[in-house]
């Protein structure tokens, strides 16, 4: 991690990453989490004050995501690979595509089976991600908290440094 820049939390009652530089995450700083399959995240950012959570995601080829929607919007950028909409398959999304989703956009994130390669998207989300059932009815519900949390046990569990995720709005 020769090449990251890790400022000390300001003090305060919402502590934040002081700002008077760029802060540079490379590839390899900060490991990416199984989530089962092969398919991988790797957590680069939370603000807790805003919600926000930045990650990069390397699905596997026929990976689904559960029918779900974000209290807040979503930016993405396919880096390879090839994904869509169960809800809109005519909308691909391919190497230097970029989308956006809006609040409460209800949406399948799928990988084709007969992609190649893994895929590679790189996801910005503000709010809270609510999995539904096909009923409509909540059964799950992550936000930048709980990713937080989830992505250090992962990499505590497996002995890995997550040290260099960028945390905004964390208490001391």
């Amino acid at each position: 991690m020769t090449d990251t820049v890790k400022p000390e939390a300001a003090t305060g009652p919402v502590p934040t990453v002081p700002m008077s530089h760029a802060i540079h995450i490379g590839e390899s700083d900060l490991p990416h989490i199984d989530l089962g399959d092969g398919s991988t995240f790797q957590l680069l950012q939370v603000d807790l004050n805003i919600g926000l959570w930045v990650l990069r995601t390397r699905f596997q080829p026929g990976y689904q995501v559960t029918k779900h929607y974000h209290t807040g919007s979503v930016f993405a950028v396919t880096l390879a690979g090839s994904w869509f909409y169960k809800e809109y398959p005519e909308y691909v999304n391919t190497e230097g595509s970029y989308l956006f989703e809006p609040a409460h956009s209800v949406h399948t994130l799928m990988v084709g089976e007969d992609n190649t390669e893994p895929t590679d998207v790189w996801f910005a989300i503000y709010g809270s991600n609510v999995n539904i059932d096909e009923n409509g009815d909540v059964i799950s519900i992550t936000d930048a908290q709980q990713i937080l949390a989830r992505y250090r046990a992962a990499c505590d569990e497996l002995g890995l440094d997550h040290s260099a995720v960028i945390v905004n709005g964390e208490q001391g």
